[in-house]
């Protein structure tokens, strides 16, 4: 059987429990929206091409996949939501030619790993299958699709919670949502769904008895880790995913030597790696994508907003903001502190209240801030980008630096002092 795998993303539902204006796959899991952490899955477990179907506020979804994801995914439109099915179909108008795997997921579930999906593909290869479904088991399987067996304990077919009689509704084991499909053989069972359910809508779900009724080899294959299966459907579902994230990075972290004092109020990206020996103290939040070396020391109380790079030996310490920046080893940068969109060399001091003003607000530009090795800057003192602040210069207290300074010098603009003789009498 070929090996060639692309995916449809399933993206077009309004997601009304969200309550929100912002579709659902956009909303955000540490700073990257539900579809990106869904393509990000898809695309390394070897996808070569990837089909998000779009529905509810398509613009938005489509412009998102445009902006980030033009080598590797593109969008179809369902104007209509009337079912998986009916998804499916919309984006079979993409897959006329090819003969390869379909893996289809939803665009809700950002706990999925590459690992499963790999393993899933490979299940379905190995087993020369047509269809194979990923199921779970659930003690409260409320919501979700059954998986009902036969007495030889294969797939009979997937109810739907909404069709489900009472018997029905005790079996524990649930469709996830997720299939690989052997598009050459089940191609045109997608154009033969019915909608006749009490939905009226054309249920993905048919296609497993559109295909066990044509002597297709139908296998399934039940994930052990049934927390990534689950879906986000609500603000309260999609804190609970964020947590469950959190948790499976701060065990990552610790496990590979990362010192994580608090985890309880630390926030750790899935795309941030540390190096062992890190101390992340108490109430630090890192987003985004960022690198960090060994031996560092991180917070209470920072911010990394990502694309971050920090050498080994840094302390960037409480209330201190980072974003787009570059820092080498040895170099501290210790209290209430921004430091944006810069370059700073080793073993560079910054004291506290120094800030980065790296953006116009008029142009809505961003410039870029450079201090080069062993410089050091006094307290509260703004540094005006763009600008470079030259090796082992000095940059004294208070002061506001809007033109490049030279190696070795010292920097210094305050006011001159005045005194009042006097003054409360």
């Amino acid at each position: 059987m070929t090996k060639d795998l692309k995916t449809v993303i399933l993206a077009a539902g309004k997601g009304t429990r969200m309550k929100s204006d912002i579709p659902k796959v956009l909303h955000e899991i540490f700073s990257k929206p539900i579809l990106g952490r869904i393509l990000d899955c898809a695309i390394s477990s070897g996808s070569k091409e990837n089909i998000v179907v779009i529905g509810h506020r398509a613009d938005l979804v489509e412009n998102y996949v445009t902006k980030n994801y033009s080598n590797e995914a593109f969008c179809v439109l369902q104007k209509e939501q009337l079912g998986t099915g009916h998804a499916l179909k919309i984006a079979s108008e993409k897959l006329k030619d090819y003969t390869g795997n379909i893996l289809v997921l939803n665009g809700d579930i950002p706990l999925i790993t590459p690992e499963t999906l790999i393993n899933f593909v490979k299940y379905h290869n190995e087993n020369n299958a047509d269809i194979t479904v990923m199921s779970a088991l659930f003690d409260n399987p409320f919501g979700y699709g059954r998986i009902v067996r036969d007495e030889n304990d294969k797939i009979k077919a997937i109810v739907e919670e909404k069709d489900a009689c009472v018997e029905t509704k005790k079996i524990k084991e649930i469709n996830s949502g997720v299939y690989c499909f052997n598009w050459k053989t089940v191609q045109q069972g997608v154009f033969e769904l019915k909608n006749n359910n009490s939905q009226n809508e054309y249920y993905l779900t048919d296609l497993i008895k559109w295909g066990i009724d044509r002597s297709k080899k139908v296998c399934p294959y039940v994930l052990q880790s049934k927390e990534e299966t689950f879906g986000i459907n609500s603000k309260k579902q999609l804190a609970e995913v964020t947590k469950i994230m959190r948790m499976r990075k701060l065990d990552e972290l610790m496990n590979s030597g990362v010192t994580i004092v608090d985890p309880d109020t630390t926030y750790i990206s899935p795309e941030t790696s540390i190096g062992a020996d890190t101390v992340i103290l108490p109430s630090v939040v890192i987003e985004g994508k960022n690198k960090i070396g060994k031996n560092c020391k991180i917070g209470p109380f920072s911010h990394l907003r990502g694309d971050c790079v920090i050498e080994d030996y840094v302390k960037i310490g409480n209330f201190v903001e980072l974003k787009k920046a570059e820092v080498k080893s040895h170099t501290n940068i210790c209290h209430l502190s921004y430091v944006g969109d810069a370059f700073v060399g080793e073993n560079v001091n910054i004291g506290a209240g120094t800030i980065t003003a790296n953006y116009d607000s008029r142009t809505k530009t961003k410039s870029k801030t450079t201090i080069e090795n062993n410089a050091s800057i006094g307290s509260n003192v703004v540094l005006v980008a763009p600008v470079n602040l030259g090796e082992k210069s000095f940059i004294g207290a208070g002061s506001v630096i809007t033109t490049d300074v030279e190696h070795n010098a010292l920097a210094v603009t305050r006011s001159p002092k005045k005194e009042i003789k006097n003054y409360i009498k």
